[in-house]
Order: structure tokens, then sequence, then C-alpha cells
């Protein structure tokens, strides 16, 4: 694996969108910038991928969840493709073997892990969706957080990024809605 470079950001919510205070939430994403070996051909097989991304969760997860201040809440995964990639590559980064590494940095994770993955070019954003590790129909914990590298991906790149959060969104209102849909 040819890692181009790490980040961890934290992000830190003192207020909703409003302005009205809030507990603090903590939220901090672990980056890595890798070559995609697979860009401007068809492959087949992505295996290879999906070991990348289980290992990447291995060496980043801890270091993410070590930066919050409270235990951790809510998590997510996104994937982004330099144009040379493919969609799949994503996907082959964020899915099979992610997600063990995942829970076991947040002690637990019964839901699914929210996940999105799409191609774009250099300084591209992506929009990492969060969702409560152990309870799927949290909408509290509904959230997202959008994530850029200002010269990633090149065309040969993928951007793997993972979060985590100590907190749901300041001052929920829609927790208690019925669910309908």
């Amino acid at each position: 694996m040819d890692i181009r470079k790490t980040l961890l950001i934290k992000e830190v919510l003192e207020t909703d969108g409003a302005g009205k205070a809030c507990t603090p939430i903590v939220r901090v994403a672990a980056i890595a910038v890798i070559r995609n070996p697979f860009a401007g051909r068809f492959v087949e097989d992505l295996s290879p991928l999906f070991d990348m991304g289980g290992a990447l969760g291995e060496r980043l997860m801890a270091d993410a969840v070590g930066m919050l201040s409270g235990p951790p809440v809510s998590y997510g995964k996104a994937a982004l493709v330099g144009v040379a990639g493919d969609l799949e590559h994503g996907g082959a980064m964020i899915h099979p073997k992610l997600g063990k590494p995942m829970r076991a940095a947040v002690n637990g994770g019964k839901a699914l892990i929210a996940s999105n993955a799409k191609v774009g070019a250099v300084g591209a954003s992506i929009d990492l969706p969060l969702g409560h590790k152990d309870e799927a129909w949290s909408f509290a914990h509904f959230d997202t957080m959008t994530l850029m590298v200002g010269d990633a991906p090149r065309p040969d790149e993928i951007v793997l990024c993972m979060a985590v959060a100590d907190g749901g969104r300041p001052h929920p209102r829609v927790g208690n809605a019925p669910i309908t849909d």
C-alpha cells in the first residue's frame, strides 16, 4: 500500500446553526490518501483494496477515538476516488473489511456503518454520513461531516475517510418523531 499522507481532523461544535450554545460535541475524521493500484484499468478482483481498507482502519481508528472528549457514540466512513479510478474502488475500500476495525475502536457497533463513495477531482469534498454506532434509528445522531483534502485525490488516488463523534447533532428536535418511512 502506497500512502501519500494521513490526516486527523478534530471538529468541536459549541453552538447549533442558530448560535445557541450546546454541550460541546467532538467529531474526528481520520483520512488516508493512497495510490489507487487499479487507476486507469478494469480489474475484476478488487480484494487488495478490501485489505487496504481494513489495514487503514486498524492504523487510524484508535487515534481518532483517542481525540474525542467522551466515549464514541457515532461513526461513519467514506471514500473519494480520483478520476482515473472507478466508484467500485471506493466501495472496495469501505465495505468488506473496514467495518471490523472501526467497530473494535468504538467498543461496539451493532448498527450499520453509514457510508458514502464517489469519484471526484482534486480538492473535491465528500459528505461522510454519521449514525449512532448501536442504535440505527437514533434520528438525533443522523449527521454529516463534510471533508476534503486540498491536493487530493489526484487522478490515481483514493481518499479514505473514517469519522467518530462523541455526540449527535446539537439540540436535535426530530428524535421523537414517529417513524413512518
